[in-house]
């Protein structure tokens, strides 16, 4: 089995201002991956996504999750792509519901939540790759819609998942499966890996990847032994991508950057 790629998370508890020393930190120690949040009412991911990429020279930097009932696709396929043109392979940003009462609390949450987001990342999906997009959904509605400057090197779709009828979905529509921190045990991420793949299988499309989120005290003795320990309980159970975030009560990832320094 391949190594797993390791990431940390800048969570949102912390200021902005505090992002340039995070990422110059993971930058330096050699961290594949930083990602970021974008829970309401705190900071804005793709423009913290953008200064990330620009600050840092080798790092991935992912959205952990744009929530569909705030973008219209067309905006959202937009955006990645401008980020994907200026910075090539480094942008992974995924799609996902959002917290449905922070949909309701400012007017976007819609009756049907899986159908908005099956018609949000097909029209995403196909926007990147540069078709032009007529469809007439329940929610999304593009009328000869297309991209004057698609990516590139597409990103891949990463669709976030908690629950079992939305990880299927996001085996059948996304390329990653991003899963929820709360619930990352490695018998949770084995029986949601094969979940995906058997969903996306069924779609006739290849298995997805498999990203999961997983918390940890940074405050720990043995924090480093810690975290490759559970890096490496969580690529045996079929994650290819793990990404450790510390507690709303500790949320600076400095501590854990460190101990993973290469």
């Amino acid at each position: 089995m391949a190594e797993a790629r390791v990431g940390v998370v800048f969570r949102p508890q912390s200021p902005p201002e505090d992002l340039r020393e995070t990422v110059l930190a993971a930058d330096k120690a050699g961290i594949d991956e930083l990602w970021l949040w974008e829970d309401c009412f705190r900071e804005g991911g793709l423009t913290t996504s953008a200064a990330a990429l620009a600050w840092s020279e080798r790092l991935t930097v992912g959205i952990g999750l744009m929530p569909v009932p705030l973008r219209n696709p067309a905006a959202t396929a937009m955006e990645i792509a401008t980020l994907a043109r200026l910075f090539p392979g480094r942008f992974v940003p995924a799609v996902g519901h959002g917290v449905l009462e922070w949909m309701a609390q400012v007017g976007a949450r819609v009756a049907s939540p899986m159908t908005l987001l099956r018609e949000h990342a097909d029209a995403v999906r196909r926007l990147l790759h540069g078709e032009t997009v007529s469809v007439t959904g329940r929610y999304v509605q593009l009328d000869t819609v297309a991209l004057d400057w698609p990516p590139e090197q597409v990103p891949p779709l990463i669709v976030g998942a908690r629950g079992p009828k939305t990880v299927a979905l996001a085996g059948q529509v996304g390329d990653v499966v991003l899963l929820d921190s709360f619930l990352a045990t490695p018998e949770y991420v084995a029986s949601e890996a094969t979940r995906a793949t058997e969903a996306a299988r069924a779609a006739g499309r290849p298995a997805p990847q498999v990203i999961t989120f997983v918390e940890i005290e940074p405050n720990v003795p043995a924090l480093g032994d810690r975290a490759r320990a559970l890096i490496a309980e969580l690529a045996a159970a079929g994650a290819t991508s793990v990404i450790l975030q510390c507690t709303s009560q500790n949320p600076d990832p400095g501590p854990l950057i460190a101990a993973l320094s290469r």
